[in-house]
């Protein structure tokens, strides 16, 4: 193994740190300053996605509700689920259905009309979330350009503003109050006249008059890793700092999510500033990647496993589909290979499993660039191609 990956990796000298190691064991079979911190980018996710099954489990869901406020007035509370949609369902969408605010706003107009109330005034309530809505060392280009929309508790079609045309990046400045917006709209359309209110908090004991679910935590982790998603990503963390009854802001969820991977045994080598991985500031370890991928992978944590169903699978799903894994130097690990991948200006990242050519299963992460230089991830791609293809004993 040793003798086929240095090779590969160009000499000590390679700004590459690397480990293969066996996913049941645990034996190190290879590794390049394995305990090393590098930037992980878009591999944090696969931190947030144990940490928020480890506590919340895969059957999770996110809730989405209105609530009656004072006379006349309504609010419709963000609970953090990124995924409510304002577009019609699609019956060949490879998912579980989303929280429809059509939906929300048919029961609250029905709730509204079977006590008489003919109008109303919309408020919103995002208090679930606190702090600033973005994370330290992000990018400003990061928002304009619609790698992630401001992290608020109520969004609709992950902030988008042409959701229907995945071209199209751009996102809306205040996901809340856009969201306010379309849900008044609707309500009206179901037949009670609504206008938009301000922001408030909604009352404690207020009466639920509607209430749409997010798809199960499962359905969510499978989708960010395979897709890579930084609007479910960050809402997955938020969700982490809920559970273990912190605010829930960029630092209590990274707080949280490393109490978490303490209390599994994995923590070690992992600091991160996100849950999506866009901070450079984030370090973690290949050897510590590696840990949680073989943990996910294990008979222990059954709860953990759609942290390996949602990895894309070399040259056929999510951000390894083809042209990944098509060309003759990384082929062998089309199929074999199941990873996360991660870039960021400068930085490539890989980490997940490949079985061999003698069927053993291996967890491996490699972690290329200082953000400094041109990075090749075909390079990633060859090294798990060659541990997939080792029949290394």
């Amino acid at each position: 193994m040793a003798g086929r990956l240095t090779s590969l990796v160009g000499g000590p000298k390679a700004k590459i740190n690397a480990v293969v190691i066996d996913a049941e064991t645990r034996r190190t079979l290879y590794e390049l300053r394995a305990d090393r911190p590098a930037t992980p980018a878009s591999t944090t996710k696969l931190v947030t996605s144990v940490a928020a099954l480890a506590s919340l489990g895969p059957t999770h869901r996110i809730t989405t509700q209105v609530v009656q406020s004072t006379s006349g007035r309504i609010v419709l509370v963000g609970g953090g689920d990124p995924t409510l949609t304002a577009l019609p369902p699609r019956p060949d969408s490879g998912h579980p259905p989303y929280a429809s605010l059509s939906e929300l706003a048919r029961q609250a107009a029905a709730a509204l009309k079977s006590s008489g109330v003919g109008q109303v005034r919309v408020d919103y309530d995002v208090s679930a979330y606190q702090g600033p809505r973005t994370a330290a060392g992000w990018k400003p280009n990061y928002l304009p350009d619609g790698e992630v929309a401001p992290v608020t508790a109520l969004t609709v079609d992950e902030g988008r503003v042409a959701p229907s045309d995945p071209s199209k990046k751009t996102r809306v400045s205040d996901p809340g109050a856009s969201a306010v917006n379309q849900f008044a709209r609707l309500v009206s359309r179901y037949g009670v006249s609504a206008k938009v209110g301000r922001r408030t908090v909604a009352p404690k004991e207020a009466v639920p008059l509607g209430a749409v679910q997010s798809p199960p935590m499962s359905a969510l982790v499978e989708h960010l890793l395979t897709d890579s998603d930084n609007d479910v990503a960050e809402a997955v963390a938020r969700q982490v700092a809920i559970k273990l009854g912190r605010p829930a802001t960029f630092a209590d969820a990274a707080q949280a999510v490393q109490q978490v991977l303490a209390k599994l045994g994995v923590a070690e080598g992992v600091s991160v500033n996100d849950g999506s991985g866009l901070s450079p500031r984030n370090r973690i370890s290949p050897i510590a990647l590696a840990r949680i991928v073989s943990l996910a992978a294990g008979e222990d944590h059954p709860e953990l496993r759609p942290a390996i169903t949602g990895l894309p699978v070399a040259g056929f799903s999510g951000t390894l589909s083809p042209p990944r894994y098509t060309v003759a130097t990384s082929q062998a690990g089309a199929g074999m290979v199941r990873a996360k991948t991660g870039t960021l200006a400068g930085v490539s990242t890989l980490a997940g499993l490949a079985y061999d050519a003698d069927g053993r299963l291996l967890a491996f992460a490699f972690m290329a660039g200082d953000g400094k230089g041109p990075v090749d991830p075909g390079k990633l791609d060859q090294l798990a191609a060659a541990v997939a293809a080792c029949g290394c004993g």
